[in-house]
């Protein structure tokens, strides 16, 4: 099997870093075949950056109305007539080896049903200094995924940015969920494990992975995204009584409380009332699915919560939620 390989960027106001990324893809030892940039309607001058280096990479320029980065992807996909895609977000950077690296489990074609290729990362901040090494040493989560429970218990932290996937298997499970802008990356690896698609991690950094108090993974469009994954999952792992498993009560529930706690403290902390309604909503939307007592702990303590921090005592509400933590 001959391996192609598409480095897909969805843009979407990144006019700060697009070329840096551009220039990492363009400075691979092993070159890609072909570099496809999706503008998901811009406000900024990120398409002129872009633009401004057609005449100097090949580059393969969409437009698209603003639809998120899963639209973007898939925009992406259905364009490219390579065998398999390297994800790139825009304020992130691949180091030289990155593609020769996440190839070479492909080529040794160990696994007939491989569909899925990841590495490691280093953690860089705005300004792309350098925050944390193999960040994936330190996740409570192992990789790569042997079980749904793995998949499911914890953020999957496979990075778009560090793997590289088959585009056969990206369509055979129905491509990135285009509600989602945020948690499309778990929903899609989760369910290419479940459809029985092998993956292979390799334990050393392919990319630089910035993150920042502005960056997609703190927004506001995040949260939003993870509530429609939590009652997706839901959907799909019902109790199941041959196996006696409470996917919602004892794996999906506690993952989504502690995020939504999480949330809650952040926003009491930097007093963003709009931020504290909607993570204490988030609280209550998931409390039902969990265990008896932790329901009765939220509906008891609720009102007062919101009483507090709507009176400014944001600390008090903060304390009385933990409460309710599992």
């Amino acid at each position: 099997m001959v391996i192609t390989v598409a480095a897909v960027i969805p843009l979407y106001n990144g006019g700060e870093f697009i070329e840096e990324a551009i220039r990492s893809v363009a400075a691979q030892t092993d070159p890609v075949d072909e570099i496809i940039v999706v503008n998901d309607g811009s406000t900024d001058n990120g398409p002129e950056i872009v633009r401004s280096l057609l005449s100097s990479y090949l580059i393969t320029f969409l437009q698209q109305p603003n639809a998120g980065q899963s639209a973007a992807r898939n925009a992406a996909i259905n364009h490219t007539s390579c065998t398999h895609v390297a994800f790139l977000d825009q304020d992130d950077i691949w180091y030289d080896d990155h593609i020769s690296v996440l190839k070479q489990p492909f080529l040794k074609k160990k696994l007939p049903n491989l569909a899925l290729v990841y590495g490691n990362l280093n953690q860089i901040d705005r300004a792309g200094r350098m925050i944390l090494q193999r960040c994936l040493d330190s996740v409570p989560t192992p990789q790569p995924k042997t079980s749904l429970k793995q998949c499911l218990e914890h953020d999957m932290f496979i990075v778009p940015s560090a793997s590289l996937v088959s585009k056969d298997a990206i369509k055979a499970v129905g491509m990135f969920d285009e509600r989602l802008s945020g948690y499309e990356d778990d929903d899609l690896f989760t369910r290419m494990f479940s459809a029985s698609y092998d993956s292979v991690y390799i334990d050393k950094p392919v990319t630089k992975w910035r993150l920042y108090a502005s960056s997609t993974s703190f927004s506001d469009r995040m949260a939003k995204s993870r509530m429609i994954y939590f009652k997706k999952h839901l959907e799909l792992h019902p109790y199941d009584p041959a196996f006696e498993l409470h996917w919602g009560r004892d794996i999906i529930g506690p993952r989504f409380m502690r995020l939504a706690h999480n949330d809650f403290d952040i926003a009491t902390r930097s007093r963003d009332l709009a931020k504290i309604e909607r993570a204490w909503a988030d609280v209550e939307t998931i409390a039902p699915v969990l265990k008896t007592g932790t329901r009765r702990r939220v509906r008891l303590i609720s009102p007062m919560v919101r009483f507090l921090y709507r009176n400014r005592l944001y600390r008090r509400a903060r304390l009385l939620a933990r409460y309710a933590k599992l």
